[in-house]
């Protein structure tokens, strides 16, 4: 088995407020990755704007900042062999519309309302995914996880607490 590959998951605002859509993805995600860390947050809008920095200037900007800050927030660290691909697989196109029509049982294409309230984000690289990831779990160590937890996360005994929402060691 190939070792695992780290994303950052993010749920946005308006999924984590619809039970329907935040079980839906929850299931999802539980069924195709191992769910290393999970945490629900509210952003205020200056930590909204330091995540988004990379679209300072950009039209959607100011409405994505908006609607980051509106509710909370469902963050998920999730380890796959190919978690990063998948995931965005998973996710369908960035528009929402595109995906209505192109893919309409991906996540957004399900659950997308416009390309700023499209349900979630997923990192797009490697390195933007440790970023990410850094952003949110500022104590989460990739080294200390690829070193000593890595190997056991993939080949287990691992359980899922439905609870944490996330695998724990079987004791």
């Amino acid at each position: 088995m190939q070792k695992l590959q780290l994303t950052l998951a993010i749920i946005k605002p308006h999924a984590v407020k619809n039970p329907v859509a935040l079980s839906y993805i929850r299931q999802v995600i539980k069924n195709k990755f191992i769910v290393i860390k999970t945490k629900r947050l509210c952003l205020d809008t200056d930590t909204a704007s330091k995540f988004y920095k990379e679209h300072v200037g950009k039209f959607f900007y100011n409405r994505l900042i908006t609607f980051m800050a509106s509710g909370c927030i469902d963050l998920h660290i999730m380890g796959h062999s190919n978690a990063i691909e998948l995931w965005r697989l998973l996710l369908g196109p960035t528009s929402v519309y595109k995906g209505q029509f192109q893919k309409p049982y991906c996540l957004r294409g399900m659950f997308g309302i416009s390309d700023t309230r499209n349900v979630a984000h997923g990192s797009d690289s490697l390195a933007s995914a440790e970023r990410e990831i850094k952003f949110f779990f500022p104590d989460f160590s990739f080294y200390k996880w690829h070193k000593n937890d890595e190997e056991f996360y993939r080949k287990g005994p691992i359980v899922f607490n439905n609870h944490l929402f996330q695998h724990v060691r079987r004791l």
